[in-house]
């Protein structure tokens, strides 16, 4: 008699926020997990046998090791302008915490990593944000997991909990413009946070080479 399969163990970083809020719901009602750790700043008030809970951030990480297992390490990790005007600061929450929470997880026994970037990354650009992106994803590739998934939407679509009136006015606009993003031009159409989640979760339960980059094509391909 063959002993019972036991569930993966996912490790998730930004569950607090926007696109990382549908993950943990995703992963927390998905049977094959059978534990789910969330890394946030303060408790999230949810009560789930499966869920396990550590207070930490950037630079308590380290001292939180000892209570991390992890099959995938999921990243939803990032920041806005607004929120994080320094610059430093910044670079910190969307390049050095993804890159120390992939190799964290990949110390503690993670496989694969999804990660969520944005569309047209650039290590070389000479703008801020591109740049930003593309180092987060070139130095998390560099951590060499098994599986590396990186999925860059463009404007993140849905309703948040926080009010952004720019961003409100562009999701607007992108849902009337999306049809006309075709062919090359389509990796720019807008996506919904709960879409990008979907898409990340299924891309687990596949077999995958060793990097896989998923722009709106792909991601919708997964729903």
């Amino acid at each position: 008699m063959s002993a019972e399969k036991k569930g993966k163990k996912a490790l998730l970083f930004g569950a607090s926020g926007f696109v990382g809020n549908y993950l943990l719901e995703g992963l927390l009602n998905d049977p094959d997990y059978e534990q789910v750790t969330v890394v946030v700043r303060k408790d999230l008030n949810i009560s789930n046998q499966k869920l396990k809970v550590l207070i930490g951030d950037y630079h308590s990480l380290p001292d939180l090791k000892n209570e991390i297992v992890a099959d995938e390490v999921f990243i939803a990790l990032g920041t806005t302008k607004k929120n994080t005007p320094d610059q430093k600061t910044y670079y910190q929450v969307d390049h050095d915490y993804p890159v120390l929470a992939a190799q964290t997880g990949k110390e503690k026994g993670a496989k694969s990593v999804f990660l969520v970037s944005a569309v047209g990354p650039d290590a070389d650009s000479s703008v801020f944000y591109i740049r930003t992106k593309g180092e987060t994803e070139r130095d998390i590739i560099a951590q060499d997991l098994q599986h590396t998934h990186i999925f860059r939407p463009s404007m993140i679509m849905g309703n948040r909990k926080e009010s952004r009136t720019l961003e409100k006015s562009l999701i607007t606009i992108f849902s009337v413009i999306n049809p006309l993003f075709i062919g090359p031009m389509q990796k720019f159409r807008g996506i919904e946070g709960k879409d990008i989640a979907k898409a990340m979760l299924a891309a687990a339960k596949r077999p995958a080479g060793k990097l896989k980059v998923y722009e709106w094509k792909e991601m919708h391909a997964l729903l």
